[in-house]
């Protein structure tokens, strides 16, 4: 039997994760130390194990901790896990930023959820408004092998299946193509883009359009255009809707915006993620 240690059980992701892995088979040691965390774990019937004990005895070390703590967690858990054991986190920035050790005699795997899609189809409401996943709306992800055989990969898209559960469909990718993932694409790009138009509704409204107006008219046109845009439909946008976002975009963007893709700035966002 696979004996897991989840570091940060009682956490946002941990919580996600320790509710999937209570629906396993595993053998599952919850470590926590945050009192809002351990109130968590026990609204859950979960006992916090012992440090010391678990993680010595595991097969898998499971990092959920946030992006800024993971390398003093990591410097103080490795030294003591056994040789062959796995070590996964959750997120491709403190690995990049060389805050993990590394051990020969281990393996090392990132694992990180995709979350339901857009344009996810899920029979009932309730399970389509999962929006992080994890619960009932199905959801892809990505898992890179950053050091270590392949059996470690293996294991370690097996046990993220199980994390993230339901899994709609899993994608190998190599670590520095998780970072342009996320943080490049979905953070820097997309989630300043969507802030943006928030700021914009928010304004609206201001300006006294009436809100459930705004609302209604922002997030419809862009599902319409997402949609469009990602080939989801086979349509186009009006004339006039490219001829504006063709003069928009160099008011928006300033040239030379795509650098955020190049690895050398990846670098440096991941930097400025996993520092305090």
């Amino acid at each position: 039997m696979t004996t897991i240690t989840l570091v940060g059980a009682g956490g946002k992701m941990g919580c996600r994760i320790t509710d999937n892995l209570l629906k396993t088979s595993y053998r599952v040691h919850y470590l926590e130390v945050s009192p809002r965390g351990l109130e968590n774990l026990a609204l859950r019937g979960v006992t916090p194990a012992d440090e010391a004990t678990a993680i010595p005895e595991s097969d898998a070390v499971v990092l959920a901790v946030p992006d800024v703590a993971v390398g003093n967690v990591a410097r103080a858990l490795v030294p003591r896990m056994k040789p062959g054991a796995l070590l996964m986190t959750l997120d491709p920035a403190a690995p990049l930023d060389g805050q993990l050790p590394q051990r020969d005699d281990i393996g090392c795997v990132i694992a990180h959820p995709c979350h339901p899609g857009i344009f996810n189809w899920e029979p009932t409401e309730s399970a389509f408004r999962d929006f992080y996943g994890g619960i009932s709306a199905k959801q892809g992800i990505v898992v890179a092998l950053m050091w270590g055989a392949e059996s470690y990969y293996q294991l370690g898209l097996e046990l993220s299946t199980a994390m993230y559960a339901p899994v709609s469909r899993a994608h190998r990718v190599t670590l520095e193509q998780m970072a342009m993932l996320e943080p490049a694409l979905v953070e820097t790009l997309a989630q300043t883009c969507m802030e943006a138009v928030k700021e914009g509704h928010d304004r609206l409204v201001a300006a006294g359009v009436p809100a459930d107006a705004v609302r209604d008219f922002v997030l419809g046109h862009l599902r319409i255009q997402i949609a469009v845009l990602f080939g989801e439909v086979n349509g186009t946008f009006s004339d006039a809707a490219y001829k504006i976002s063709k003069r928009a975009k160099p008011v928006l963007f300033r040239e030379g915006w795509q650098k955020i893709f190049e690895l050398s700035d990846i670098r440096e966002q991941v930097r400025d993620i996993t520092q305090k």
